[in-house]
């Protein structure tokens, strides 16, 4: 293989295993009570089967993986086109247009479906519970599924300020986990979104 291309795929493996990391350790915590809720239930009708839990977890992390992987497709494309530096961060305009798509994405009723599904766990598992760990694997899958609806304009703000900025992640970690288990979850996600708009404007025309 030539050295080219075998350090181009090297440099995307590591891209792409970093945002696989990087997704699971920012949505692990807002998962949790998910995860809990349904160790809980799977043990009063089952019986004591741990490995369901890690099923329904492998489901819930494999959208997740597919999830990286687009962000590692979409990540090389807007490097190859300049928008997103080496230093994996956009420009002042392009960070503003994304920040302030991610707070509109953030007043749409298809965000509010999704973080409705992701907050009421035994909601979802009245109305979609199946048994055995096939039956795990596919909750986990579905939960995913509403998840990454629910977040993935968020995981773009990670653009905005750099994928690798640890306080940007810690930021978003802790919004995805409030807007999922705090009381008031969805005004929080609101609240947000307009704060989300009014930074991104004032930051693609400031500069």
């Amino acid at each position: 293989m030539p050295m080219g291309a075998a350090s181009w795929i090297l440099d995307a493996t590591l891209m792409f295993l970093m945002w696989a990391v990087m997704m699971v350790a920012m949505m692990l915590p807002s998962a949790a009570p998910m995860l809990s809720t349904y160790a809980r239930i799977a043990s009063a009708r089952e019986g004591s089967r741990a490995y369901h839990v890690w099923m329904f977890a492998t489901g819930y992390f494999v959208v997740w993986t597919g999830f990286s992987l687009a962000a590692t497709i979409l990540q090389y494309a807007l490097q190859n086109v300049a928008i997103v530096s080496n230093g994996m961060r956009t420009g002042p305009t392009a960070g503003g247009v994304i920040l302030a798509a991610a707070g509109i994405y953030q007043l749409t009723p298809l965000k509010s479906v999704c973080l409705k599904r992701c907050r009421t766990p035994i909601g979802f598992f009245m109305t979609n519970w199946r048994d055995g760990a096939r039956g795990a694997l596919a909750m986990g899958i579905e939960h995913g599924a509403f998840c990454t609806g629910c977040c993935w304009m968020l995981m773009a703000l990670l653009f905005v300020a750099g994928v690798m900025n640890l306080a940007w992640v810690a930021a978003i970690s802790v919004l995805v986990l409030l807007e999922k288990a705090a009381p008031y979850g969805r005004a929080i996600a609101l609240a947000s979104g307009v704060a989300m708009i009014a930074a991104g404007v004032i930051l693609a025309i400031r500069y």
